[in-house]
């Protein structure tokens, strides 16, 4: 089935189609390297020590984070386990706040690890935390291959900022 997402999903499918308009540099890497003062631009919600949190840029439903660490590495078994036990933390205060903002049914959460496994930057590895409601796959995906969410990429920072401010 040909989806149309949103606006911001079409955007990025039809840049992923020409390699001249693919970025020179690995967003992951350059997004927090841009600065702290930068994080709404990049909507980064959470700064760790050696991860961080951000908003998907394209998401499948409202509050799909993803938990990424500093380190720019497509292979999992290259992180080490300080890394991978302060992404898995993170997932699970994603998982906390999402729960308290948005009372999803369920998640799904995980990582694609490689091009044929679904990654999108498979150099660069990152875990999905897409909050989940009974009837999310409605009538609009199926007849009219439209993807719907109901709130801006803006209006999810600003709910979920506050409850990453808080302490750990």
């Amino acid at each position: 089935m040909e989806r149309l997402w949103t606006p911001w999903r079409r955007a990025f499918i039809e840049s992923a189609a020409r390699p001249e308009a693919k970025p020179p540099s690995c967003f992951l890497c350059a997004n927090p390297a841009a600065g702290i003062e930068r994080d709404r631009v990049h909507f980064i919600l959470y700064r760790g020590e050696r991860t961080y949190a951000l908003l998907n840029l394209y998401p499948y439903n409202s509050g799909h984070l993803l938990v990424a660490p500093y380190q720019h590495t497509g292979n999992f078994a290259h992180l080490d386990p300080a890394t991978s036990a302060e992404m898995a933390a993170l997932a699970q205060r994603c998982v906390a706040a999402l729960t308290e903002v948005y009372r999803p049914h369920a998640f799904n959460l995980g990582m694609n690890l490689g091009e044929a496994a679904g990654a999108g930057v498979p150099d660069h590895l990152h875990t999905h935390v897409v909050p989940r409601w009974n009837g999310d796959t409605n009538f609009m995906p199926v007849l009219g291959s439209t993807k719907v969410l109901p709130e801006s990429l803006e209006q999810t920072f600003d709910r979920l900022r506050p409850h990453f401010q808080a302490g750990p």
